[in-house]
C-alpha cells in the first residue's frame, strides 16, 4: 500500500509540475482509444489500434489515428514489433475553411514488461518512427520526412488484488511517454524535445482480455517559439487474444 500512495503522489507532482512552471498556452481536449493484440502462435502476433482526438474544447474532431502492427514474442514480457501509422490531421483556416494533412509512418519498437510488486507489473516501451508528413494544402510543396523516438513506461496497479495474476476488478494505470527528434528536427519544431505525455486513469478489468479505463491525460508539446499543455480527458479501451 505504501508503494502505491509514492506512485499516486508522483503521478500527482508530474501532472502538476509542467502546467504550472512551463505551460504558456493551454489547450481542453477529448482523446477516444481502443488497442487491441492478438497472439497467433508462440512467436508471432499482431496489434491494432485507433484513437480520435479533437481539437481545443472539442470544438471539432482533429485527428483520426490508425496503426497496425506485427509483433513477435521474444518471450512472455519480451516482445518486437514492425508497424505502419495513419495519421489523419484537420485544421481550420482564419475564414473557418476546413484544411487537411495526411501523415504516413513506419515503426519499430520494444516492449519489456516487469512486475515491480506481487501485484504490479511496469511496461517499458521503446518505439522509433520514421514520419511521412504530407503538404498542408493542394497549392503547397511543404510535406517533409522526420524521424522520432518514443519512451512510453505504464504501471497498472489492481486496487484489490486477490491473486498473483490481476483477472478482475478495479485499477490505476499511471504513464508516461517522451518524444524526441532525431532526424530533420528543423522541420517539426527546430528542438530535441518534442513532446511529453503524462496520463493517470481509473479503469475496470472485466476478464483477462477486456479493460476499460478513463483519467487525464497532460500533453506537454514543444513549439518553436512557445509551449502549449493540451489537457485531455480519455477513454480508452484494450481487449487482449
Amino acid at each position: 500500500m505504501q508503494l502505491k500512495k509514492q506512485l499516486l503522489i508522483f503521478a500527482v507532482l508530474l501532472l502538476a509540475a509542467p502546467a504550472r512552471l512551463l505551460a504558456q498556452d493551454n489547450q481542453f481536449s477529448g482523446w477516444a482509444a481502443i488497442f487491441h493484440s492478438q497472439k497467433l502462435s508462440d512467436h508471432w502476433g499482431y496489434s491494432f489500434d485507433g484513437q480520435l482526438r479533437s481539437h481545443d474544447e472539442v470544438s471539432y474532431l482533429k485527428h483520426i489515428l490508425l496503426r497496425p502492427s506485427a509483433n513477435y514474442y521474444f518471450a512472455k514480457n519480451k516482445v518486437g514489433a514492425l508497424g505502419y501509422a495513419y495519421i489523419a490531421t484537420y485544421g481550420r483556416t482564419a475564414g473557418n475553411e476546413t484544411t487537411f494533412r495526411p501523415e504516413h509512418r513506419i515503426w519499430q519498437q520494444y516492449t519489456y514488461t516487469h512486475k515491480l510488486t506481487k501485484h504490479i507489473q511496469l511496461a517499458h516501451r521503446l518505439r522509433l518512427e520514421q514520419r511521412f508528413l504530407g503538404n498542408t494544402a493542394d497549392n503547397k510543396n511543404d510535406r517533409y520526412f522526420a524521424q522520432r523516438f518514443r519512451y512510453f513506461a505504464r504501471a497498472v496497479i489492481p486496487m484489490k488484488p486477490d491473486s498473483d495474476v490481476f483477472t478482475k476488478g478495479t485499477f490505476l494505470a499511471l504513464q508516461n511517454e517522451a518524444f524526441v527528434n532525431v532526424q530533420n528536427k528543423n522541420k517539426v519544431n527546430k528542438h530535441f524535445f518534442d513532446q511529453n505525455r503524462a496520463y493517470v486513469a481509473v479503469g475496470y478489468r472485466f476478464s483477462k482480455s477486456f479493460d476499460a479505463e478513463a483519467g487525464y491525460l497532460n500533453q506537454y508539446i514543444k513549439q518553436a517559439d512557445a509551449y502549449v499543455i493540451n489537457h485531455v480527458a480519455q477513454v480508452a479501451f484494450y481487449t487482449r487474444f
